[in-house]
């Protein structure tokens, strides 16, 4: 799509060469998004690609990822042997509805930012225990955890002319032993519920429904839960109000394959054998 309402792109190569953020500015990384409708809102593209950022890192605390990692890049990743979470990496890279000319473009962070509930990104990120580090507008930087950062359907903490710059997971979250259930109303389609367990290393349960709900949610067992007491769980901490409402799949629908993934992610993580 031609944004002919543009009349600059700037190329900032570092932080301090940030302009002033004003009315008509966007920021540029993939640009999937961006470049798929008219924007005629917009004067000005602020491109990212200049500033160079890593797109992985791998330290001795976990894994960092730039904004502006592409998804190949993310997929690519060789996880050390002792991350046992690393198959949910390929598995949420695999569920974004796109398509390998896609993959070398859109961005974990454009994925974060755009906070559509079925971005796999955000699944990826907070079943992890995610961090966001935000550079504010002013010149300061913030933290936040990505379960905190999408706060509903297409919305998110940041404020105008605020940068995601990158997402840190912490060791012991890729060290888990996890399981990931994902389900949409057609075979290649956008995710209607994408769930993702984890056994912590006190025993416990971390369970993480996306995509079904409008943002993440989080529920935390102290140890892997009978049935009916993750049922209740479910029913008492997702509202009826808080499932997603489109035509990828209705809230009754979404609630139902919810409580159904999150039984088979019980049943697996637990050793016992998967519901018929």
């Amino acid at each position: 799509m031609d944004l002919n309402t543009i009349k600059d792109v700037a190329r900032p190569r570092a932080r301090s060469e940030l302009p002033v953020w004003t009315a008509g500015d966007a920021w540029l990384a993939g640009g999937t998004w961006l470049f798929s409708e008219p924007q005629v809102h917009l004067s000005r593209l602020i491109d990212l690609a200049d500033l160079k950022w890593p797109p992985l890192e791998v330290n001795a605390t976990g894994l960092t990822m730039a904004a502006t990692c592409t998804i190949a890049q993310l997929d690519a990743l060789a996880c050390p042997p002792d991350w046992l979470a690393a198959p949910l990496i390929n598995q949420c890279c695999r569920a974004f509805l796109a398509s390998f000319k896609i993959w070398k473009t859109a961005t974990v962070g454009g994925n974060l930012c755009m906070s559509l509930p079925a971005g796999p990104m955000i699944s990826l990120t907070s079943a992890l225990d995610g961090v966001c580090t935000i550079w504010r507008a002013d010149g300061t930087e913030r933290k936040v955890t990505v379960l905190d950062f999408v706060t509903g359907n297409q919305r998110n903490v940041l404020a105008a002319g605020d940068l995601l710059r990158q997402i840190d997971i912490p060791l012991a979250a890729l060290k888990r032993r996890s399981a990931f259930r994902q389900i949409s109303l057609a075979p290649v389609g956008r995710s209607a519920a994408l769930l993702i367990g984890s056994i912590a290393a006190e025993g416990g349960l971390l369970l993480t429904v996306s995509a079904s709900t409008k943002r993440p949610v989080r529920l935390a067992f102290g140890k892997v839960p009978a049935p009916h007491e993750l049922r209740e769980a479910i029913l008492h901490g997702i509202g009826d109000g808080d499932y997603h409402d489109d035509i990828h799949g209705k809230p009754f629908w979404r609630k139902h394959m919810t409580l159904r993934l999150a039984e088979e992610i019980r049943s697996e993580l637990s050793g016992a054998a998967a519901p018929p």
